[in-house]
């Protein structure tokens, strides 16, 4: 009697924190004591890729099916400057009880690294999963990538200019599809701090826009907003789904109005997955996607 009061002080106190602005490491910590990770396994840990000492972790289902599953490479955000695998372990567990082997990299960041140095280690995740994903059960022609904020960013970065995978001989289909959560993808001329120390690196500073690099040939593509997001605001997402549309490009736009820039990946945590379904939009769109996928490589076999 006793240890449960404990337990749910612990709950209560988490909630508060969360609820208030307490950071992803809070979140990760009371998804964990709510049963977020029930039916998931965290497979692989801190294992190293890239040439930078980069390190990523494998999540998948505990259960059903062990091998030929639906893959997602998620991408955190933190402004370019902070955020760590572990503080989002929470979103990896929410997909992976959805049915997916999620890979949750990490990348570098600034002041230590510019513009694309973050890119270029998002690259070296991809290319890692192609190559090793099949050891935890995954699917490695069934790839779709996410992300929140500056995460966002890196998935549309790699989603839409080909050139990055091409690089290291990766073939861009390999992404079949793309979500983007609370993303920044049209804000030249730089405003904010983060953007300008990020992008400083580049020659020119268009050309580190992903709106300028839309294709109608791109992958289907899931842009989420949050109405009340202040930190990246939601034209960044209608201006490229509407630069997609244009184009024949297949994009679905989803706002959340009253939703801030934090709560939308809240909403992947199981205690707080009533503010939003972002955790059962994302999902419905990628098994829809990826049944059609699957059909088409069916037809070609």
């Amino acid at each position: 009697m006793k240890r449960a009061a404990i337990v749910l002080a612990l709950i209560v106190i988490l909630i508060a924190g969360a609820a208030f602005g307490a950071g992803p490491g809070t979140l990760s910590v009371l998804d964990g004591v709510t049963g977020g990770g029930r039916g998931t396994a965290r497979v692989r840990e801190g294992v190293p890729f890239g040439t930078h000492g980069q390190k990523l972790d494998v999540w998948r289902p505990s259960g059903g099916a062990k091998t030929g599953l639906p893959v997602l490479i998620f991408w955190y955000g933190g402004g370019w400057v902070h955020g760590a695998r572990d503080a989002y372990a929470f979103a990896a567990r929410a997909y992976a009880k959805a049915g997916y082997v999620v890979v949750m990299p990490d990348y570098r960041k600034v002041p230590d690294v510019r513009f694309p140095a973050f890119l270029q280690d998002g690259v070296e995740a991809v290319k890692w999963t192609r190559d090793h994903i099949a050891q935890s059960g995954g699917d490695p022609n069934r790839i779709a990538v996410a992300g929140h904020s500056a995460g966002a960013y890196t998935v549309a970065m790699l989603t839409l200019d080909q050139r990055w995978l091409k690089a290291e001989g990766v073939d861009p289909h390999i992404i079949k599809a793309a979500v983007g959560l609370c993303g920044p993808y049209d804000f030249y001329p730089f405003t904010a701090q983060r953007a300008i120390d990020a992008m400083q690196g580049a020659a020119d500073p268009v050309m580190t826009q992903p709106i300028h690099f839309a294709r109608a040939d791109t992958p289907p593509m899931l842009l989420i907003t949050a109405g009340d997001d202040t930190q990246v605001k939601p034209h960044n997402a209608i201006n490229l789904t509407a630069r997609l549309r244009a184009l024949g490009a297949p994009v679905t736009h989803i706002d959340y109005p009253g939703l801030t820039h934090e709560n939308v990946v809240m909403a992947l945590s199981k205690p707080f997955r009533g503010k939003a379904p972002v955790l059962a939009d994302s999902v419905a769109f990628l098994t829809r996607i990826d049944v059609v996928s699957s059909a088409k490589r069916s037809d070609t076999d």
